[in-house]
């Protein structure tokens, strides 16, 4: 039995053997494995997110926030937060990427104006994608498990145990965190949650604490 099937696995196919064609296609497919991941893992890079020129308005705004200079030293960069961890997820970000190499292309926002006629329009997506999966790229730093409110500013703490209590999510209240936001932001936040069939009391109460935090977020850095 072991005779055959040593027999089969070296024999010749059409030109070269079952056992080579095998081995072969293995090694094969960890080379390409490894270099379609290597290539996945490159987009992911502060460096390849801002190598297009429209990118360059995010840059600035980014660099001025806490997630690009804090007090832990801990930094995010783009795909922390615009990148899911699990891969599937992850797969579908980088299919849906595309259309942004298609409008730098034609240059959809390649300039200042250009830009901010379009802000509006591209925040309000981030932050449907965002609550639809209930804030997954911020849970994968902040996680509410594993707050200890006593360590906290006293409002912080409060706000964070009132989401806990209320179900809601981190985009809720942190919309502008990275970026400068829109004339009328809390207009289109209201359109993003009508459009995901929240009730109108969980609608208003996102508003509301919306509202408070960038308050708060706003007397924290003058």
């Amino acid at each position: 039995m072991i005779r055959r099937f040593w027999d089969w696995f070296w024999g010749p196919t059409a030109v070269l053997s079952v056992g080579f064609t095998l081995i072969a296609g293995f090694l094969a497919g960890i080379f390409f494995w490894g270099g379609f991941h290597w290539s996945v893992e490159l987009t992911n890079t502060e460096e390849f997110c801002v190598s297009c020129h429209t990118m360059e308005t995010n840059l600035g705004e980014y660099r001025e926030t806490i997630h690009y200079n804090n007090h832990s030293g801990v930094r995010a960069i783009c795909s922390d937060c615009h990148v899911p961890h699990e891969w599937s997820h992850k797969i579908k970000a980088k299919i849906m990427a595309v259309k942004d190499v298609y409008h730098e292309m034609v240059g959809t926002i390649n300039t200042p104006e250009k830009y901010e006629e379009h802000r509006l329009q591209m925040a309000s997506a981030v932050w449907r994608k965002m609550k639809a999966s209930d804030s997954r790229e911020c849970r994968n730093c902040h996680n509410f498990d594993y707050m200890d409110f006593t360590l906290q500013e006293v409002r912080a703490a409060s706000e964070h145990q009132r989401a806990i209590d209320s179900d809601m999510t981190c985009i809720d209240c942190h919309q502008g965190i990275a970026h400068r936001l829109p004339p009328s932001y809390l207009e289109e936040y209201e359109k993003v949650l009508e459009a995901l069939s929240m009730t109108p009391s969980s609608r208003r109460l996102a508003a509301a604490d919306h509202e408070a935090t960038q308050f708060y977020l706003r007397s924290r850095s003058e």
